[in-house]
C-alpha cells in the first residue's frame, strides 16, 4: 500500500496506556521531516487506563484543511487484538486498504475472527507480534514502538531512518541511550518482517 495519493488517513485502535498517541506523533513527525503536511490527534472515551481509544493521523503532500476525525481510513492499526471483539475496526476499509494487527495469529485467522462478527472484510491484514517482539528485545510490553516499523514498511509514508531519528529525539533523554537502542532494534525487527 504505497503512499501515492494526496492524503493518507490512518486510525489507531488501542487501549488507554498503550501509546497509540505517541506512535501517531512519531509517524507524523517523521513525515514532517520529509516535507509532508500532517495531523495527529486522539479521541478518548472514558479517560481511564485500558479503555478503548482512537487516534487519527493524516499525512498529505499539500496543506490539510479538515480537522474532523478520520471516518474513511486508508489503514487501520490495531494495537490490542481484543479490540477486534468490540470495535468495528474495518469500517470503511476497502479491499485495496490495509489493517495492521498486533497479534500472534495469522492473517487468515484474524480474517475469520473479524468476519465471524458479520463483516466481510476483504482487504489486506498484516499481523505482527508486537507484544512478543517488544518483550523479547526491549524487555517490556511496548507494542506501539514495534508497530512503527510495520506501518512504515506497509504504507511507505516516510523512511525508516526518519522514524528512528524522531524516536531518538523524543526518547533518548527520557529513557537513556541503551533503552532507546533496544526500542530502535524492535522497530527495525517489525520493519523487516514480511507479511
Amino acid at each position: 500500500m504505497k503512499y501515492n495519493r494526496d492524503i493518507l488517513e490512518i486510525i489507531f485502535y488501542a487501549r488507554g496506556g498503550q501509546g497509540a498517541k505517541t506512535a501517531a506523533e512519531i509517524i507524523a513527525q517523521a513525515a514532517v521531516k520529509e516535507g509532508r503536511f500532517v495531523q495527529a490527534f486522539p479521541q478518548f472515551g472514558p479517560e481511564r487506563s485500558g479503555a478503548p481509544t482512537k487516534t487519527f493521523v493524516r499525512i498529505s503532500s499539500s496543506p490539510i484543511r479538515t480537522h474532523e476525525p478520520v471516518t474513511d481510513p486508508d489503514m487501520a492499526v490495531v494495537l490490542d487484538e481484543t479490540i477486534l471483539d468490540s470495535e468495528n475496526v474495518m469500517e470503511n476499509l476497502s479491499r485495496n486498504e490495509s489493517m495492521i494487527v498486533n497479534s500472534e495469529k495469522t492473517a487468515e485467522e484474524l480474517r475469520c475472527k473479524i468476519n465471524s462478527r458479520g463483516a466481510d472484510y476483504e482487504g489486506k491484514i498484516h499481523p505482527v507480534d508486537a507484544n512478543g517482539i517488544s518483550v523479547a528485545i526491549i524487555g517490556q510490553l511496548r507494542p506501539n514502538t514495534v508497530i512503527l516499523g510495520k506501518i512504515i514498511q506497509i504504507a511507505e509514508i516516510a523512511r525508516i531512518e526518519s522514524v528512528i531519528s524522531e524516536f531518538r529525539k523524543i526518547f533518548e533523554r527520557k529513557i537513556g541511550r541503551e533503552a532507546t537502542k533496544k526500542n530502535v532494534q524492535a522497530i527495525e525487527k517489525a520493519y523487516d518482517i514480511i507479511s
